[in-house]
């Protein structure tokens, strides 16, 4: 697929994310996608397939722990490149978790694209919030915001 193609994949993509368009954000993936998710926690590793990145990662162990009345994911979003074979994003999103905690997560996602899909993403973001958020494991000592926090 073309640079253009992608760029415009990856904005359906986005898009889909911040309306909450879950079933188009499933439609963009190839059947046999395969997520590479950074660090140890329990979102990270190797995913294959929309069961097991979509149904498990996404669904349950993301999304089944926040307010879903309240979350917006990719409340600002920017494609940082595209080629032939893909691009990279990154975006901030996020909202309060079912406990009360506030998942505002920021992501950077490498794509891969075939035949107008997405069939490999490797996706980087702040490990300490997942465990602290949605799997309630808090760092031993707590950590102060950033005085000039990330911004893109």
């Amino acid at each position: 697929m073309s640079a253009v193609e992608n760029r415009a994949l990856i904005e359906r993509w986005y898009l889909a994310l911040a309306s909450g368009d879950w079933q188009t954000v499933s439609d963009l993936h190839a059947d046999d996608v395969v997520y590479q998710m950074l660090g140890s926690t329990p979102v990270s590793g190797t995913l294959v397939g929309k069961d097991q990145c979509i149904g498990d990662m996404i669904n349950k162990k993301l999304l089944g722990q926040l307010d879903m009345g309240a979350v917006a994911f990719a409340k600002k979003w920017r494609i940082m490149c595209v080629d032939d074979n893909g691009g990279v994003g990154i975006m901030q999103g996020g909202g309060p978790t079912l406990s009360g905690d506030a998942y505002d997560q920021t992501y950077c996602e490498v794509f891969t694209i075939r035949n107008n899909k997405i069939v490999e993403l490797h996706a980087f973001f702040d490990t300490a919030l997942v465990e602290r958020c949605l799997f309630r494991n808090p760092l031993e000592t707590e950590r102060d915001d950033p005085q000039k926090p990330f911004d893109f």
